[in-house]
């Protein structure tokens, strides 16, 4: 049987959830000897340990949320799918991430290694502690097609320029294909929480603040990226193994890819600059030529994203979200870690 060509994608600090809890217990050997390694870095920082975190009784934001704490948990869910992938199903021809997943993408694709992707991630995770910068809102621009709607972006963008006009600090954060992340001051979120125009979509209502979030990818992280560069400069960065996709679309290619140029990327642009992740989907898309994409754990936060780019791309001549529903389990052009029934293809032998 031919492998399927794969585009992994990593998703953001967010994804795990209270849903997530108790997911990185009894997992393979390489996984758990990957967890294990994240459990070694924060007992010799004095913080509690991944395993701990993962097996309390109940899912608590003071200890899961917040952002020294989310990231190397996030980091380890996907890293443990990663893992355990079937490799004789599925051969891997690109990777991309979202926000935090970009630190991720970086050790999947094979372009820092996984003890130095561990303190790259845990110690950004840890400049949040007592230390949220503003905040980030979420408002979806896509139509009930999934194509992305003119009014909503001209909403977005007058948003944007009314906080900006105020003496706030607003801007675009990630373009979270069919969602604006915007980033913005206190004063600039409470702007765009009040200006943007309330919409519905199931049992949420947006525009949406997400829960302890600093302004990410904006001008405010500026002195994050400072503080990042002086203590993380020394990255082992190398070319990747396989095609890497950043958020502003440029492809990191095998051999060829400048580690120092890699490592300025990851430690100054995309901490200060908006990441466009839809762009980075699009590029990988057109690049390497996948058969499927895959959403790596924990949770499944980016299967609506990636499918409203699938649909915009008409990837595989998909034109609609009917039409993506309609395709076979077993030619699905997207399958996720966090949907059970899915996983249970995704993962090779124990």
């Amino acid at each position: 049987m031919s492998r399927r060509r794969a585009l992994l994608v990593c998703p953001g600090r967010g994804s795990y959830d209270r849903r997530s809890l108790g997911g990185l217990q009894q997992r393979s050997e390489p996984a758990a000897m990957a967890i294990a390694q994240c459990d070694a870095w924060r007992q010799s920082h004095g913080r509690p340990t991944i395993t701990e975190m993962d097996a309390a009784e109940r899912y608590r934001s003071a200890l899961h949320v917040v952002g020294e704490n989310a990231s190397l948990l996030t980091f380890a869910g996907t890293v443990a799918d990663w893992l355990e992938l079937d490799r004789d199903r599925y051969e891997v021809v690109g990777v991309v991430g979202n926000s935090m997943g970009w630190y991720t993408a970086l050790v999947v694709a094979g372009a820092l290694p996984l003890q130095q992707a561990i303190r790259l991630v845990d110690t950004m995770g840890s400049y949040q502690s007592g230390n949220v910068i503003g905040g980030q809102v979420l408002y979806p621009i896509s139509d009930d097609s999934w194509r992305v709607s003119r009014e909503a972006l001209a909403a977005v963008e007058a948003a944007l320029a009314g906080a900006t006009a105020l003496g706030h600090v607003a801007e675009w954060s990630i373009n979270l294909g069919g969602f604006a992340v915007l980033g913005a001051d206190d004063a600039g979120v409470k702007h765009l929480l009040a200006t943007l125009p309330p919409d519905h979509r199931g049992a949420r209502t947006f525009p949406l603040q997400l829960p302890l979030h600093s302004a990410f990818h904006t001008s405010l992280m500026q002195a994050t990226s400072d503080r990042a560069q002086q203590q993380l400069g020394d990255l082992a960065m190398r070319p990747p193994h396989v095609p890497l996709v950043d958020g502003r679309g440029m492809i990191f290619r095998p051999r060829w890819s400048d580690p120092a140029e890699l490592l300025g990327y990851t430690l100054g642009h995309q901490v200060v600059r908006p990441y466009d992740f839809t762009l980075s989907v699009i590029t990988a898309l057109r690049h390497c030529a996948p058969e499927v994409v895959i959403c790596l754990g924990p949770g499944n936060p980016l299967g609506g994203p990636v499918a409203r780019i699938l649909v915009s791309e008409g990837f595989r001549r998909i034109g609609d979200r009917g039409s993506l529903d309609a395709i076979s389990r077993a030619e699905a052009p997207l399958l996720s870690f966090g949907i059970p029934a899915q996983r249970e293809d995704l993962l090779g032998a124990a």
